[in-house]
């Protein structure tokens, strides 16, 4: 059985999702940034972690592709173009999308407040807002980022899109509103977020 480090308000919320989605069984140690549970993990202190026996597993995106290939599911096959355009469309989720809420956030309440700049959040809202905007294009293909089927992409986006909604970001376009929508009724997503 595995055991994810994390809490449901975190990036951990990813693996949650993913293991649910996959079927697999799994253990949540809550554990918060810097916590003791955490650096038992992490000597970082970061999360989430994924243990899976004696192996210890660091940062979410790394952690679903590592569930993604172990199990054969919810991503295309390493070595192939197809791999190729959804690792595109995961970088381009955490630079465009991830990296922006994750500023958003320490220049709000993760840095000490004298390091914090909030004059930076109308650029991040904006920067933010013209990428779902591409995201939107995206979603042209089929009902998932990657065509017919649910794969990492749409966990990592969807993921963030409810972190950017619960920062007070922009109002969502339509399309990308009922794409998230669609997600968040699956029942693994709704099992992960039972927690």
């Amino acid at each position: 059985m595995y055991r994810v480090v994390g809490t449901v308000k975190s990036r951990a919320f990813r693996v949650l999702w993913m293991l649910e989605e996959l079927g697999q069984p799994y253990e949540l140690v809550t554990a918060t940034p810097r916590s003791d549970e955490a650096r038992a993990f992490n000597p970082l202190g970061k999360i989430p972690a994924l243990a899976d026996g004696e192996a210890v597993l660091t940062d979410s995106v790394a952690i679903m592709t590592y569930l993604a290939d172990k199990h054969g599911r919810l991503s295309a096959p390493a070595g192939t173009p197809d791999r190729a355009r959804q690792d595109a469309v995961t970088l381009w989720l955490i630079d465009e999308m991830d990296a922006l809420l994750w500023a958003a956030s320490k220049h709000s309440f993760v840095l000490p407040e004298k390091l914090r700049v909030p004059a930076l959040t109308p650029t991040l809202h904006k920067e933010f807002a013209r990428n779902v905007d591409t995201l939107a294009g995206m979603l042209d293909a089929g009902p998932f980022l990657m065509g017919d089927d649910i794969t990492l992409p749409d966990i990592l986006a969807v993921h963030c899109l409810g972190w950017a909604f619960g920062a007070g970001f922009p109002p969502l376009p339509d399309p990308v509103k009922a794409y998230s929508k669609r997600l968040r009724a699956r029942p693994a997503f709704r099992a992960a977020a039972d927690h």
